[in-house]
């Protein structure tokens, strides 16, 4: 049977170091957004017959629109980010005001958002760059049959880092291969010690 994910308020870290205002509350909404659009969006479909939204995408298309939800919510809650309105501009949120018409290509003042499955927070980015950088870890269930009783996609854990150049290795990849970069060892390590929410 559907049921609507909710986030467990417990799982927030009361001294998460949080950076231009942000605040507990902020990561919360975001996620329930995101919540409240999958059990919407999957009671249409279940009702016409058709796969739940999350068996449909695939990983890579599920883990970008996450993203972008993400940042929309995060801008409409937060106090002082907006959406950086420059396509593919990063970061994803920028400090309200800063640039002009809210846009830039390569920015310092914000925050990136990435979404991911892989436990832990490890994630491609496409190049090495000093920024905060937070990352959403979410898990599906794709596996419980008869379909109708899957859990609904549930978000596990959040970080939010500052991270540098240093803290990123260079990931070697074919011809036709994009060049990313993924934070090392040690940045994983910064990054996941200032942990937002766990609710694994």
């Amino acid at each position: 049977m559907l049921t609507r994910q909710e986030v467990n308020l417990d799982a927030l870290r009361k001294d998460a170091d949080l950076p231009y205002s942000l605040r507990l509350v902020d990561f919360q909404m975001a996620m329930q957004d995101v919540y409240d659009f999958f059990y919407d969006v999957n009671k249409l479909l279940l009702a016409k017959g058709l796969h739940r939204m999350d068996d449909m995408l695939r990983p890579a298309a599920m883990s970008g629109m996450i993203s972008d939800m993400l940042t929309a919510s995060m801008a409409k809650h937060a106090r002082t980010l907006a959406e950086n309105k420059h396509f593919n501009g990063h970061p994803d949120l920028i400090v309200q005001g800063k640039y002009p018409n809210n846009s830039i290509a390569s920015g310092e003042h914000g925050i990136e958002i990435k979404s991911t499955r892989k436990p832990g927070g490890g994630v491609d980015t496409h190049g090495a760059r000093e920024q905060w950088m937070c990352v959403f870890v979410y898990q599906t269930d794709h596996a419980t049959e008869p379909a109708i009783h899957r859990a609904p996609m549930k978000f596990t854990e959040v970080y939010l880092g500052h991270v540098t150049l240093t803290d990123f290795r260079k990931n070697a990849r074919g011809e036709l291969g994009t060049r990313t970069a993924t934070l090392d060892r040690n940045g994983l390590k910064k990054l996941r010690s200032n942990w937002v929410y766990l609710d694994r």
